[in-house]
């Protein structure tokens, strides 16, 4: 049987995705380190050996993310955009009209306009400022003495959200500590925390270019207060991709299948 694998060298994780035919194999994860290279090799010797088979199996390896070009293992490289839309041919709902893409990553966040097939038409992105990454919501979540992972589940017990209206990273964690000195929940500061970096998002989209259905990717994806806060403010429902942390190593690991057919 012939694999095909993707790897997303992303600045804080690295993410890997091997897939078979049109099927999820599997995914797996490792932060990033000093040796981007070194952890790609290492997710491939590992994501290989869990299945039960050898680098011979996988016919093609397709790079993405922050370090594509130096990760040596990879047969081709190609854009975090381009990825991102090729991984939404296996991580939407079958019901999904391919519209745009919101994606949360750690250090950036983008937004992707597709068409009916799934091919990017245009796109806009967040790479100057931490606010609205999910590097900022970790930091806010050590300030809140909590964790990545509870701070979706947290926030959706408020009902009355915080005004949190700072546009940079650094200003917004001093206005969160200043809420806490003043006896503000938590879980209302955390829903401040969402409403604020849903609207700064949404001011990346241009109206004119939306059109169909909006899909959730990234690790920002997983947060279920981030996700109501969208839907909120945009009055719209916001699907989730599957495997959302996965969707860009995915879409590569669908490139690769697709660069090794037209071989």
């Amino acid at each position: 049987m012939d694999y095909y694998m993707g790897i997303d060298g992303g600045s804080t994780y690295v993410k890997a995705a091997l897939i078979q035919k049109d099927r999820i194999v599997d995914t797996m994860i490792a932060p990033t380190g000093i040796d981007n290279p070194g952890t790609a090799k290492r997710l491939l010797e590992e994501i290989t050996a869990k299945n039960g088979i050898t680098r011979d199996d996988v016919k093609y390896i397709m790079a993405t993310g922050y370090s594509r070009k130096i990760i040596d293992i990879a047969d081709d490289d190609v854009s975090e955009i381009t990825a991102h839309a090729c991984g939404v041919k296996l991580t939407a709902p079958k019901e999904f009209k391919p519209g745009l893409i919101i994606d949360i990553g750690g250090q950036d966040s983008k937004i992707i306009y597709l068409d009916a097939n799934y091919r990017v038409k245009n796109f806009t992105m967040n790479d100057k400022c931490a606010a609205g990454t999910g590097k900022f919501m970790e930091v806010i979540a050590q300030i809140l003495e909590t964790t990545i992972d509870c701070v979706g589940p947290i926030s959706l017990e408020s009902k009355a959200p915080c005004e949190i209206n700072s546009m940079c990273a650094v200003f917004a964690q001093s206005e969160v500590i200043s809420l806490l000195a003043r006896k503000y929940a938590r879980e209302d500061i955390l829903a401040g925390m969402h409403y604020s970096m849903a609207r700064r998002i949404i001011r990346m989209i241009k109206k004119q270019e939306m059109n169909g259905d909006i899909l959730m990717t990234g690790g920002g994806a997983l947060n279920t207060g981030l996700r109501q806060a969208f839907e909120d403010e945009l009055m719209k429902d916001i699907f989730v991709a599957s495997h959302p942390q996965f969707n860009g190593s995915i879409g590569a690991a669908v490139l690769a299948s697709e660069r090794k057919r037209d071989e």
